[in-house]
This record gives structure tokens, C-alpha cells and sequence, in this order.
């Protein structure tokens, strides 16, 4: 499953739930590193990196994981496993 393919599946599910969920359309004109979803539920705001199984966080993505955690925002990295795993589902349900 490709980032793109995993990023779609949880958007959707996002939608499903009634979850606000937010992409950068076009990150070209961004600061690097952004997390790829900002997803706001009734009860939590967490960011998400998404990568493929084997796909690697770029210095920019780590110091925004780190920056947002000290600020009290959970960051976390989501690959294809985790929705395997249920884990992706799980978090959603626990935020909305």
C-alpha cells in the first residue's frame, strides 16, 4: 500500500466517523515537514505522518514531530500495518 492509498483510506474513514480531517493540498509552497493530517475530533487534535511500510521521516518531519509533542499536540508516524492492526481505527475512534 503507497502513502497516497493509506492517505485516502483515512480520510475516508475520518469522514465516516465525522472527523475533521486536513491535508495540504500542495505541500510545494509549504514548510517542510508538516505533518501530512491535521484530524480534529470532539474530544483531540492529533497530527500524522504517513509513510509507506518501509518509508523514512525527513529531518523537517522529526523536529515538527518533536516541536508538536512539546506543545502538548500528539504526533505520531501511521503506516499500512496500522491499519491492518486496527491501530489507525482504534485512535480514530478514541478522538471523536
Amino acid at each position: 500500500m503507497t502513502e497516497k492509498q493509506l492517505q485516502a483510506v483515512v480520510v475516508e474513514m475520518c469522514r465516516v466517523y465525522g472527523i475533521a480531517c486536513y491535508h495540504t493540498y500542495d505541500s510545494r509552497r509549504s514548510v517542510p515537514g508538516w505533518p501530512d493530517l491535521a484530524i480534529c475530533g470532539a474530544r483531540k487534535f492529533i497530527t500524522r505522518e504517513l509513510k509507506n511500510e518501509y518509508g523514512k521521516t525527513t529531518a523537517e518531519q522529526e523536529h515538527w514531530g518533536w516541536m508538536l509533542r512539546q506543545a502538548g499536540v500528539s504526533w505520531d508516524i501511521w503506516r499500512p500495518d496500522d491499519l491492518r492492526s486496527g491501530r489507525i481505527q482504534h485512535e480514530l475512534q478514541a478522538i471523536r
